[in-house]
């Protein structure tokens, strides 16, 4: 038996033979990476497009895979986390794993493709690149990196989601690509939420499913005031609040701090943005700025701030306004 591994190009797998593939497995669900110095598997070079690979049909622990090249891909089921101990590893098409990146690893879709990955207990939505063989776990449909699934706001374990194979534009491509995300899309209809969640019902449930998280809106972007997990791991409501969380600091009707988020030169995309973070738009000469706030202390902001990175807006910063 041999795996060819060339960088770049793709995979050859021999069929029909029980393989040891470079791609991730049944690790421990979020288990804590090393330090987040941007040290940690780092690489610094821009990975490549193409051409995609899809690589012959293969054979892990008894159960066969075939590779496809489906373009209007669109499923339910579970994602998980990389093991951590995946980091600095070969990914299946010659790449190396960098869990500061947004990317994941899926049994047969080609390598790489893009897919847009929803959370279907909140709704979020965000675009990743699938550049890995995995997760050899029958109960998984797909692993994300460490990146991708903080940015998702995955809590540790697993998690019912959509994976809809899309088509990005080239510029958030080549934002995948050199290890930086692009901003979330706008969140899922509950309509269409629900017909998703009733499909995630049908499915064998893993034993480790995370605990649901309320849907964001406008006025709290991390949880909501009036949901709470239901006993499928749902979303049900009733007018509490889920039990030992405190509320993350809301947006005061004045004050002079202010988180600011990014910057950019259409609205629309703006908007998009001001959506997933629970913020507002503002013009800023020929640009338009995102924010959230404002808030009565830089202690308030700090708490928006963190979220604001933890879905992806690394360069937010908190700003005053005199």
């Amino acid at each position: 038996m041999k795996l060819i591994v060339r960088r770049g190009v793709g995979i050859l797998i021999a069929g029909g033979v029980s393989l040891g593939l470079p791609a991730c497995g049944g690790g421990r669900e979020g288990a804590p990476l090393p330090a987040s110095n941007g040290a940690t598997a780092r690489t610094t070079e821009i990975a490549s497009d193409g051409p995609p690979m899809l690589g012959a049909p293969y054979k892990i622990a008894g159960k066969d895979y075939v590779p496809a090249d489906v373009a209007d891909y669109d499923e339910v089921g579970y994602a998980g986390w990389y093991d951590a101990a995946r980091a600095g590893q070969p990914t299946a098409n010659g790449e190396t794993y960098d869990p500061a990146r947004i990317s994941a690893a899926h049994k047969t879709l080609p390598l790489p493709s893009y897919v847009e990955v929803t959370a279907l207990d909140t709704g979020r939505t965000i675009l990743v690149r699938v550049n890995d063989r995995g997760p050899m776990v029958n109960d998984r449909l797909i692993d994300l990196s460490d990146a991708a699934a903080r940015q998702l706001g995955l809590q540790p374990g697993t998690t019912a989601v959509r994976v809809r194979r899309t088509n990005p534009p080239m510029g958030e491509r080549a934002q995948l690509r050199a290890g930086q995300p692009v901003p979330e899309r706008i969140a899922t209809p509950n309509s269409l939420l629900t017909i998703l969640r009733d499909k995630a019902r049908a499915l064998p449930k893993p034993a480790n499913v995370a605990p649901a998280r309320p849907a964001p809106t406008a006025t709290t972007p991390i949880a909501s005031s009036k949901a709470k997990p239901g006993s499928d791991g749902f979303i049900v409501e009733d007018g509490s609040t889920r039990s030992g969380q405190a509320a993350a600091p809301r947006p005061a009707a004045s004050g002079e701090y202010f988180v600011q988020v990014a910057a950019f030169s259409t609205e629309a995309r703006a908007q998009t943005t001001a959506r997933a973070v629970g913020g507002q738009v503002s013009p800023a000469g020929r640009l338009w700025r995102v924010r959230i706030g404002p808030f009565h202390s830089q202690a308030d902001a700090g708490g928006a701030l963190a979220k604001a990175k933890a879905k992806g807006f690394r360069d937010a910063v908190v700003v005053r306004d005199r």
